[in-house]
């Protein structure tokens, strides 16, 4: 004999409730900003499917009620229970993307054979015969236990999975997830004792709901339990306006910027473990993948010294075995920076002069600096703006370049200052990273160029024997597609042929930056330009592409020629580096020669060109016609100046 329940206390109230907020979630996601990534794919697709459900559930009570549609009916039953199971199907799937387990298709394939299982148990069910049946007093089902026992049998395996991942998760996110859980589980009882069916959906969607407020629209890192930038910010002008002073430790690694990287989930770990540890109310921030802060008050930390201390001691054996360099930072808070909003951009100006693998204690002397920064970068922003090829704040200074061969100085290098109201001149490594990280690098290029070609004219026609001028090229401005059109077209419009000026560049290690160089250097010599390698013995060398490139002249750095000068195995692997790129038709050009002792060396070394303090230190443009020499006339005669 069949068991039944009687179930009369049905009121799509509730489903009409579980559709509105749906609504307003979609509203909210869509005025907001959401990272397209798969953990935002699967929680839209429960949000549909809650949608969906409801509305399947409303057309069931609809339908059940009408004896000539109760077959249809028990469909569309079967059908409602496929959805709220798929919704479960979607809390593994979810659970498993944000912590990136790494047993996580052991989950999923459960999940999904559950969800078959049970699937293909409701069909046989609904395929023989109604489910329920009418009564007087409203819709009798029979008690068969398939959702029940399903609804267990999920529930237990994303609380066996979230259980498998707390060491992963951050624990207020943890507790959220679980808190919610057993709010919904109740619901759900309470519902069975009453009678109701009203619930069901709705206790489904609060998990929903928590993963919107703790993941999206207040967006945590699960693994990390950090707040984004705007959650940063917030703080830090919080704190300043209630005149709570805090502490903040600044971690960056630049490599982990790169694409496709991510701090390891170990240091990950270690990195919330310990901040929780050692310090009181302490809050996390991601700013960007390799750029963690952490910010805590002083006053429930009066022993923060020790604390910042351990947590350095545990980090750097980190450093020995992950290999990423850093930069720390450790400082308090300034109203001055905080209340304007510039807390990001102060720690990125110090981030900018320290060296790698290293910690920076915040003096009063980088208030200065930072404002400095902020100044230059405003006037960058202008000279962007106004793309004046003319404009007299970029300064064109040059070094001339002692040809070996001739004793001549008939080519030179340019560079670029800057002349500013406040600071005066300003020098390359002050602003060069912030024209490349604003991506204003290009418009200066063009102007010095522009500039470069309009001397060049110039020293040309008061037949000055001057080959060419080198410009320096940021390889980030090979990814502007009108690069080689915006070169030739200063050219073209200066008179200049490409024989006449040179662009050095430095290697790059992308891939897809290589072969973007590559191709922009062939177009480009195409037209006559010659191409320097800069910087090489520096940082990153690849032989194999460098031999690869096609460039004209290798620029051998300063250190090169330091370490050949004090130890004998460096001299004899950089003559050898040398005569290795003489023999298959590269030049050589030595920087740095600044004593009789440095040209002698460099001499015997292969050098084709040299540079350096030894003949003359950067000049204004204008003044290289001092080193420059006359071409004869055609009479035979010098030619006069004009």
């Amino acid at each position: 004999m069949n068991h039944s329940i009687l179930l009369d206390n049905y009121s799509p109230a509730a489903d009409f409730v579980v559709t509105a907020i749906c609504f307003v979630m979609i509203i909210l996601l869509a005025v907001s900003y959401v990272s397209r990534t798969r953990s935002s794919v699967l929680f839209l697709s429960m949000v549909g499917l809650v949608l969906a459900a409801a509305w399947t559930d409303i057309l069931f009570y609809t339908l059940a009620v009408k004896p000539d549609h109760l077959v249809l009916a028990n469909w569309i039953r079967c059908f409602y229970h496929a959805l709220l199971f798929l919704i479960f199907v979607h809390y593994v799937a979810y659970i498993c993307e944000i912590t990136h387990y790494k047993n996580s298709k052991t989950y999923l394939f459960l999940a999904n054979a559950l969800f078959a299982a049970v699937l293909l148990a409701d069909i046989i069910t609904t395929a023989q015969g109604p489910t329920f049946y009418l009564v007087e007093t409203g819709i009798r089902f029979v008690r068969r236990g398939i959702f029940f026992y399903a609804y267990i049998g999920f529930l237990v395996l994303c609380l066996l999975l979230m259980a498998r991942v707390s060491n992963i998760l951050f624990r207020p996110v943890m507790i959220g997830f679980y808190g919610t859980m057993g709010v919904s589980l109740l619901l759900l009882l309470l519902q069975g004792m009453m009678g109701q069916s009203s619930f069901t959906v709705a206790g489904l969607q609060l998990p929903v709901i928590a993963m919107m407020y703790i993941l999206h629209s207040n967006p945590y890192d699960a693994e990390l339990g950090t707040n984004d930038i705007r959650a940063l910010q917030d703080m830090v002008k919080y704190c300043s306006e209630k005149k709570k002073d805090f502490m903040f430790m600044s971690l960056y690694m630049w490599e982990l910027d790169e694409e496709g990287k991510e701090i390891p989930d170990e240091m990950k770990r270690l990195i919330w473990q310990l901040a929780f540890r050692f310090f009181r109310k302490v809050r996390l921030f991601t700013v960007s993948r390799g750029h963690v802060v952490l910010i805590f008050p002083k006053k429930q930390n009066p022993d923060y010294e020790k604390g910042i201390q351990k947590m350095l001691d545990t980090f750097f054996p980190l450093y020995e075995k992950f290999g990423y360099d850093y930069k720390i930072v450790i400082g308090e808070s300034v109203d001055e920076i905080s209340l304007s909003g510039e807390a990001i951009d102060y720690i990125a100006s110090i981030h900018r002069t320290m060296p790698e693998c290293s910690v920076h204690r915040v003096i009063p002397e980088d208030i200065h600096t930072f404002h400095r920064y902020e100044y230059i970068l405003n006037e960058l922003a202008d000279i962007y703006k106004k793309h004046d090829p003319d404009d007299p704040r970029v300064l064109v200074y040059c070094q001339p370049v002692k040809n070996v061969e001739t004793g001549d100085f008939d080519t030179a290098e340019a560079l670029m200052r800057l002349q500013l109201d406040e600071t005066g001149i300003v020098f390359p490594d002050q602003f060069i990273p912030l024209a490349e990280e604003e991506e204003y690098i290009h418009v200066l290029t063009e102007i010095i160029l522009h500039k470069t070609c309009m001397a060049m004219r110039s020293f040309t026609e008061a037949g000055y024997g001057i080959r060419r001028i080198s410009v320096n090229v940021s390889a980030q401005e090979l990814k502007e597609k009108s690069f080689c059109s915006d070169i030739l077209g200063i050219l073209e419009r200066c008179g200049v042929s490409g024989e006449q000026i040179a662009i050095e560049l430095t290697e790059s290690r992308s891939e897809r930056d290589f072969m973007l160089m590559k191709e922009k250097i062939e177009q480009l010599k195409g037209k006559g330009l010659t191409f320097y390698l800069d910087d090489f013995g520096t940082g990153y060398s690849n032989m194999e592409r460098i031999l690869e490139l096609p460039f004209d002249i290798i620029k051998f750095d300063r250190t090169l020629v330091q370490a050949a000068a004090t130890d004998e195995r460096s001299r004899m692997m950089v003559s050898n580096l040398s005569n290795m790129f003489t023999s298959m038709n590269f030049d050589v050009l030595y920087e740095g020669v600044e004593r009789d002792a440095d040209e002698a060396l460099c001499l015997e070394m292969s050098a084709k060109y040299l540079q350096g303090y030894q003949y003359s230190r950067p000049v204004p443009i204008a003044e290289l016609s001092n080193y420059l020499s006359r071409k004869p006339s055609p009479a035979g005669g010098d030619k006069e100046a004009s």
